[in-house]
């Protein structure tokens, strides 16, 4: 039997949680949410990297859907309830595939079904627009863990890509991770500056993830997960979810696309313009200065280290899919989780090691969150701190 085959059978019985997918804010993008022209019952080839086929032949067995909106739109809770509403239009059209899942146990009962468990995970906590009732309110609606920040702080913690003002979390942040350990809502440290994480993990009684992190100490970006941070996780019982973008895992592409946004900077443009002036330059330096290319190779390099800074229990995979333009040969789509266990198979990894990476870790953690949510639900009342009151 090749690797390859071991993964896939592997799968089969360990299947895929997948940390961070951002198709409903593609289906937005690309098709305005009308699931008719954007059908991911079929193959949507290079239109997206998400669809039910794929998702299939990759082996995954559940996926938190991002509900993902940017820092700038306008009424972004509004715009989140869009999303929300996207995943349930999903959930609706596609019973026989994928799942509602609120709970660990959801999670294990679709794994039995044969059916994909379909989470939330709100990205960035402008989705709350500063208020501990609409944090409730998008839990009660079924998202089932925020990141913290995106890549803008919001006013009371600050992100990995913008210029540090809170110095970590606020003392409302910390009462945002409070109330979120009372609910049962993961803390997602993904995307916040490493202060902000060390602040969260100091505030927080229940298990964090990293939604779709790597390894700083491998690759250095702002949005990987230090060495010391890393290594509490043991303590906290938490998973890093490793991510595919090259931008984050390969550190030629790191330094690639500095140079790229340097050079558009360098003619007046904002390096995120994508006006056709703007992407004519852009083109044209890529064809001077071809973009470096990350491989399966590349992500395992990243959790070869994780593994051993903070142990194999404490992994996760998180792809970035459609939130991404770009991704490693071998990982093109939500088809190519398989490369990436033959890959750590023939690195030595066990098929133990392999089912928590897959499953049994994430399944876990959800579970444990639960698990504080109740004590803390016995004792504590929800807070009706405000930021006024608490930083104002």
């Amino acid at each position: 039997m090749t690797s390859l085959e071991e993964a896939r059978e592997l799968l089969r019985a360990f299947p895929v949680v997948d940390g961070h997918n951002d198709l409903p804010w593609a289906l937005r993008k690309h098709a305005g949410y009308d699931l008719d022209v954007l059908d991911i019952a079929g193959h949507q080839g290079e239109r997206l990297h998400t669809d039910l086929p794929r998702l299939r032949e990759g082996g995954v067995g559940a996926q938190y859907w991002s509900v993902y909106v940017p820092a700038d739109q306008p009424e972004p809770v509004a715009a989140t309830l869009e999303q929300i509403d996207c995943v349930r239009q999903l959930l609706a059209r596609y019973p026989a595939d994928l799942a509602p899942a609120l709970a660990a146990a959801d999670m294990e009962r679709a794994r039995r079904d044969g059916r994909i468990a379909s989470l939330m995970g709100a990205e960035g906590g402008h989705s709350i627009a500063n208020s501990l009732g609409t944090l409730r309110g998008l839990y009660a609606l079924g998202v089932r863990y925020m990141t913290l920040t995106h890549n803008d702080n919001v006013d009371w913690a600050d992100s990995a890509t913008d210029e540090p003002k809170a110095g970590g979390l606020t003392a409302f942040g910390r009462e945002v991770v409070r109330e979120m350990n009372r609910l049962g809502m993961l803390v997602d440290l993904s995307h916040v500056a490493a202060t902000t994480m060390r602040d969260a993990l100091d505030a927080t009684s229940a298990p964090v993830i990293f939604s779709h992190s790597s390894a700083r100490s491998v690759c250095d970006h702002p949005r990987n997960i230090p060495d010391d941070v890393l290594e509490r996780l043991p303590g906290n019982g938490g998973v890093a979810m490793v991510t595919f973008v090259p931008k984050f895992v390969l550190q030629a592409a790191v330094d690639w696309t500095a140079a790229a946004d340097d050079n558009l900077r360098a003619h007046g443009f904002h390096h995120l313009d994508t006006s056709p002036e703007a992407m004519k330059l852009h083109r044209a330096f890529e064809e001077r200065t071809p973009r470096p290319v990350a491989t399966v190779s590349t992500v395992a390099d990243h959790l070869d280290h994780m593994r051993e800074v903070a142990g194999i229990d404490h992994l996760g995979i998180g792809g970035d899919y459609d939130g991404t333009a770009f991704t490693p040969d071998g990982l093109d789509d939500v088809s190519g989780y398989p490369n990436l266990l033959a890959e750590l198979l023939d690195r030595g990894w066990s098929q133990a090691d392999l089912a928590k990476l897959t499953w049994q870790n994430a399944v876990r953690v959800l579970g444990v969150a639960e698990d504080v949510a109740r004590d803390l639900q016995a004792t504590r009342a929800p807070s009706l701190a405000t930021i006024e009151s608490l930083d104002g």
